[in-house]
């Protein structure tokens, strides 16, 4: 789906800006207009993933880390 990595870098961009105002202290109604936005941004980027995301196919005890293939050899301790 070509919505959710536009969505997600748009929004990561929006909040990489928020945080350079802060910092370099630039106009003060314009970064009080990006904090007082910046929930709204971040419900909708988490609903466009909840929305448009893809479960992973592996369950818990297949990959104990879903972003590493680290098979579980069942010595864990849980």
């Amino acid at each position: 789906m070509k919505k959710l990595p536009l969505v997600i870098n748009l929004i990561t961009l929006y909040l990489i800006i928020f945080q350079v105002m802060l910092v370099t202290e630039m106009n003060v109604q314009i970064t009080q207009a990006l904090f007082l936005l910046s929930p709204l941004a971040v419900l909708y980027m988490v609903y466009v993933v909840l929305v448009h995301g893809k479960p992973s196919a592996d369950t818990f005890d297949d990959k104990f880390y879903d972003d590493w293939d680290y098979r579980r050899n069942g010595k864990e301790e849980l």
